[in-house]
């Protein structure tokens, strides 16, 4: 059987995650399931047979204009205080899998599933909220830039885009 990306289904052995980050691992084994019944974001999972591998969460959000580099806003109208993104809100892999590339899989099938989404709700780009530096670092690979004052990372949708999907 294949790896495959699906939203969070109780088929899914979730108890044996173990990204080696307490805060992601205890939201995956313990509110994630209930984030997505109140819709706060839609949990999707990297497996193979009921073996999760990964996960990584999507919900809509915005963030201030004014947190948003000149090249940025300068191209948005200035009635809008705030800016449509799609918010990656956590992106884990296990630890029994990490160095195999999984990470950067899971990230791509966010971000296209971010740009599919974006054809239809706006989105102005995908933000993330790295949790330390080796996510900084993670993200900063994939042409994230960090937001001044917020800690958070922005990746244009039209970057998204040149992604090819």
């Amino acid at each position: 059987m294949s790896i495959r990306i699906e939203p969070l289904n109780p088929s899914l052995n979730k108890k044996v995650f173990n990204c080696g980050k307490e805060m992601l691992d205890n939201y995956f084994h313990f509110q994630a399931s209930q984030d997505v019944k109140r819709k706060l974001c839609v949990v999707f999972a990297m497996f193979e047979d009921t073996t999760v591998k990964g996960y990584y969460t999507l919900s809509n959000a915005s963030i201030p204009a004014e947190m948003m580099p000149e090249s940025i806003k300068k191209k948005m109208p200035k009635s809008y205080e705030a800016l449509p993104v799609t918010l990656l809100g956590r992106l884990a892999i296990d630890t029994k899998f990490k160095g195999q590339g999984l990470g950067s899989i899971i990230l791509i099938d966010a971000l296209k599933r971010s740009y599919d989404a974006s054809k239809s709700l706006g989105s102005i780009g995908v933000v993330v909220d790295p949790l330390d530096s080796d996510a900084v670092a993670f993200y900063n690979k994939f042409g994230f830039i960090l937001l001044p004052d917020s800690g958070k990372m922005f990746l244009p949708m039209a970057d998204i885009a040149r992604l090819g999907f």
